[in-house]
């Protein structure tokens, strides 16, 4: 029941912030910025109350590490747990004073797209803590204005991010998850192409923030397996619509069935597979997913 859920998830926030305070003591290191919050979550797992807490539990982590060629700089990550997780990613906003806007920005979406991939359903705070130990000092000197742009101009425009996300799912029959898959890309205009049976493949493409939500609402549904196999970003300059219509392989998010065999006719023909990939320019895809060089 999503009860017993709620509960299951409540307890394994409030171990997980246990095992934070007993590793980082001291308040500069991890402190609970709402501490009603956790009142509240520790109320409700104690079966005191059947109220779902209102608030989100938020938390501070602060966390230094060596810059190679200085001292030591901090990153301060600003948590918050939302009631679902962990069967929801945490939601984290990473910040440093040596950071330009730009440079947050990203280090923020690599931190989200790590996580995304590493640990769908997972307690994964000590995972991300350890991920922004271990790279956020490199994104101080990430150059990501072309030497053309002055900074107040890059300032001004901000960068779109195309993403195309290759989703591969040990199968896809449910009539009601491929008129989703279809219903949702056309809402976020996104194309792509879903190819239903066994194994399913799913391509989605368009605005970063329309592939990360489509993402986001189909891992919700029940899969036997489902991951993001493959992700490309370009970043493009400007917000043009054009650019982002330049950057598409499909017309559409269409359902393709390449002739089916095997007794339920759910088995795909992979080779019809490889040549639809290979004429929009993704044949190097085809061996991301299955391991094989096409043929």
């Amino acid at each position: 029941t999503t009860e017993m859920a709620n509960q299951e998830e409540a307890e394994i926030q409030i171990s997980e912030l246990d095992l934070l305070s007993s590793m980082f003591p001291y308040e500069e290191e991890f402190a609970v910025t709402d501490q009603l919050a956790l009142a509240e979550l520790k109320h409700y797992v104690e079966n005191e109350s059947a109220e779902v807490p209102s608030s989100k539990v938020q938390f501070m982590l602060n966390v230094k590490t060596e810059v190679p060629n200085a001292s030591m700089v901090e990153f301060s990550m600003a948590c918050a747990l939302p009631f679902k997780y962990p069967t929801v990613l945490p939601e984290i906003t990473v910040r440093s004073s040596l950071l330009s806007r730009s440079q947050q920005l990203l280090l923020n979406s690599d931190l989200r797209t790590y996580l995304m991939q590493n640990f769908s359903g997972e307690p994964c705070m000590l995972s991300a803590r350890e991920w922004v130990k271990d790279h956020a000092a490199a994104y101080i000197d990430k150059d990501l204005s072309s030497s053309s742009m002055t900074a107040s101009d890059a300032t001004q425009s901000e960068v779109t991010t195309f993403t195309r996300l290759w989703i591969y799912s040990h199968h896809i029959y449910n009539k009601q998850k491929r008129k989703n898959i279809i219903d949702w890309a056309k809402e976020l205009s996104l194309s792509g192409f879903c190819m239903p049976g066994k194994p399913g493949v799913v391509c989605v493409e368009g605005l970063q923030s329309s592939c990360e939500e489509f993402w986001s609402r189909i891992r919700r549904l029940t899969w036997k397996r489902i991951l993001i196999r493959h992700r490309e970003d370009v970043s493009l300059e400007g917000e043009g619509h054009a650019e982002i219509q330049k950057q598409r392989k499909f017309p559409a998010l269409e359902e393709k069935c390449f002739d089916a065999h095997g007794a339920r006719g759910n088995h795909m023909d992979l080779g019809q597979l490889y040549h639809f990939l290979e004429e929009k320019g993704c044949a190097d895809i085809f061996q991301m997913y299955f391991g094989v060089e096409g043929h």
